[in-house]
C-alpha cells in the first residue's frame, strides 16, 4: 500500500471507503467533514492506495496540546494485511515530528474489533468521557 495526502479527487473513493466501514451517520456529512480538514492541515488527511485504488484513510490533526485521528478505515476486502497499522504509524510519526506529545481517539464501544486494534497498537482507555455539541448541522 502507497500512503499519501489526499487529494480533492479521492472524495467520492474516500466517502465510499467511510460507508463501507459504517463510519458515517446521518447527523454528519462526510463531504463537509473532508472540506472542513482540508482547510485546517489537509497534510494530515491520508490515504491508502492499493491496487484496486484507494483501499485506507486516517484524518489527523494537532491543535498544541493533543493529536487526534479520525476515520481511520481500511476497506474489508483488505484488512489484516497491516495497512491500518502503517497508516497509524505514519500519523504518529507525523504528529511526534510536530511536537505532540499524546494522541486520542474516539472509539464507539460496540466497535470491538476497533477496540482491540488500538489496544495492539498500544492505546489504552483513558479515564475521561467524551462529551460534544454540535455547533453546525450537516
Amino acid at each position: 500500500m502507497k500512503i499519501r495526502a489526499f487529494e480533492p479527487q479521492d472524495e467520492s473513493a474516500v466517502v465510499a471507503l467511510w460507508e463501507a466501514c459504517k463510519l458515517t451517520r446521518p447527523w454528519n456529512d462526510p463531504r463537509r467533514d473532508i472540506a472542513r480538514k482540508l482547510a485546517v492541515q489537509p497534510e494530515l488527511f491520508l490515504v491508502g492506495e492499493a491496487e484496486d485504488g484507494i483501499v485506507a484513510s486516517v484524518m489527523a490533526g494537532y491543535e498544541g496540546h493533543r493529536g487526534w485521528v479520525n476515520y481511520l478505515a481500511v476497506a474489508p476486502a483488505f484488512r489484516g494485511r497491516g495497512y491500518g497499522r502503517a497508516l497509524m504509524q505514519h500519523v504518529e510519526a507525523a504528529l511526534e515530528r510536530r511536537g505532540c506529545p499524546k494522541i486520542s481517539l474516539l472509539v464507539r464501544h460496540s466497535n470491538h474489533d476497533a477496540m482491540e486494534f488500538y489496544r495492539r497498537l498500544g492505546y489504552v482507555e483513558d479515564e475521561s468521557v467524551s462529551l460534544g455539541k454540535r455547533l453546525i448541522d450537516d
